[in-house]
């Protein structure tokens, strides 16, 4: 497909994080863009406010005319009367991981995949290039907090950065010059019957790299991607060839030593805390090292990253010390919850969950229960659906029943507000994929308010 020959793009779904940033990639490029989302948000403000036109009802008769790209989201429903009409229509109607494989095609590609990490590698990929003049464009799946923006966008862009969402094998279209693999943990078996198949997903996107290009995959995945080509391991362990090591807490930071072949960076500074965001910032310098960055452009870089919100973000600390966290699945709630205690130790930590789709609910409450379970009090709100329909017999309780810890409970949103009035414990922890989030600022302001 020829974009420029396309002036008029609808978005079916617009208000989504990642279609967000697709859309303004392409507002940026001169097109007229017009959208559809089920919900008003601050997000679908301010893509209005930039300009771009987007209805919230599903109103044939508000569809405007000469639309040449329709791009949608795997989230819409194949009853939704907007995609019925395209897909009825001669306008081309592609999903956005088409889009995106489209112009992994046209550019150098820097694709950034795993079932844990891919935001934050992106922003700090991101940004790292960016703090070193490198002319790039970034699709983020996040705020990235130094730009406050879920795209950096360059008027001649020699670099894209994608995030490779394993979702639906939307990975599966993209061509990258160089690829990061973070993880490979069971997720999604809505789509995939086993870890199996995830873990040959990840094989096959693999294979796409171009054939000089160059995979990134974390030490513990050695076995599953042997040495081979321009392979290289990034981590925080002896397999790793490119690593962060004598890894400590100094004045409430985490500070590391960075080693790569003949590089050696001493004392990098991060702001966001955890050993897990130590082996992302990894990732992201061993792009850097790859692509020419010399010390000092990698270290002003990794240490000049603000962060992404909802990634570890910490809301107050005034007091009680209030995070807010995306961590959806399992092991990302274990490693946010490590990173607090080390952070924070000895301090009381409160956790409130809301589960995310009721399959992934259904298919590791155990494993919820065990990470949750080292929390000092838990809390759940009740599962919020996304793009599924209910799935009998399986809601939060499901999850609370399997908690050991017996100092637990569910609310619902409002109860919780009432509870983070009386907040009493040192650290306050939301987490999830869903609308928790919306709920961040509310309780950031009643902290304040205290």
């Amino acid at each position: 497909m020829d974009f420029n020959q396309i002036h008029k793009i609808f978005f079916l779904g617009i208000g989504g994080i990642g279609m967000s940033a697709l859309a303004r990639y392409f507002k940026y490029q001169g097109k007229e863009i017009f959208g559809y989302d089920l919900t008003s948000t601050p997000l679908t403000d301010e893509l209005i406010a930039e300009g771009m036109s987007i209805q919230f009802e599903e109103d044939i008769s508000s569809v405007p005319s000469g639309i040449d790209l329709v791009i949608y989201t795997p989230a819409i429903p194949i009853d939704n009367k907007l995609f019925i009409l395209y897909k009825n229509s001669q306008v081309p109607l592609l999903k956005r991981s088409k889009v995106l494989g489209l112009l992994s095609e046209e550019m150098f590609t820097i694709a950034i995949a795993g079932t844990h990490g891919k935001t934050s590698i992106s922003a700090l990929t991101a940004h790292l290039l960016k703090s070193a003049e490198l002319p790039l464009t970034a699709l983020i799946g996040g705020v990235c907090k130094n730009y406050n923006s879920n795209v950096i966008l360059t008027e001649r862009s020699n670099y894209i950065i994608l995030e490779a969402d394993e979702f639906d094998r939307s990975f599966l279209t993209l061509k990258p010059n160089i690829a990061v693999i973070s993880s490979m943990d069971a997720d999604h078996l809505d789509v995939y019957e086993s870890k199996n198949q995830l873990v040959s997903s990840f094989k096959d996107f693999a294979k796409l790299i171009k054939s000089d290009g160059t995979l990134i995959c974390h030490s513990k995945l050695r076995k599953e991607f042997p040495e081979a080509g321009n392979n290289l391991y990034y981590g925080i362990d002896e397999n790793a060839d490119i690593i962060a090591e004598n890894i400590r807490i100094e004045d409430g930071s985490f500070v590391f030593d960075f080693k790569s072949g003949e590089m050696t960076i001493q004392n990098m500074k991060i702001a966001v805390p955890g050993l897990h965001y130590i082996e992302n910032a990894t990732a992201a310098m061993a792009i850097g090292n790859k692509l020419g960055l010399n010390e000092g452009q990698i270290k002003k870089g990794i240490e000049s990253f603000s962060g992404v919100e909802r990634r570890f973000e910490t809301k107050y600390n005034e007091g009680p010390i209030y995070i807010d966290d995306y961590a959806h699945h399992p092991e990302e709630i274990r490693v946010t919850v490590e990173a607090v205690r080390m952070l924070y130790p000895g301090k009381k930590i409160t956790g409130v969950f809301q589960p995310h789709l009721y399959s992934r609910t259904r298919d590791f409450a155990d494993e919820f229960a065990t990470s949750l379970s080292e929390l000092d009090e838990i809390i759940l709100l009740e599962i919020y659906p996304a793009r599924e329909k209910p799935i009998a017999g399986v809601s939060s309780s499901i999850i609370l029943e399997k908690i050991k810890n017996p100092n637990k409970r569910i609310l619902n949103k409002k109860e919780l507000l009432s509870y983070v009035e009386e907040f009493k414990n040192d650290v306050l922890l939301t987490i999830g994929a869903g609308d928790i989030g919306l709920l961040a600022n509310k309780i950031e302001n009643i902290f304040k308010k205290r």
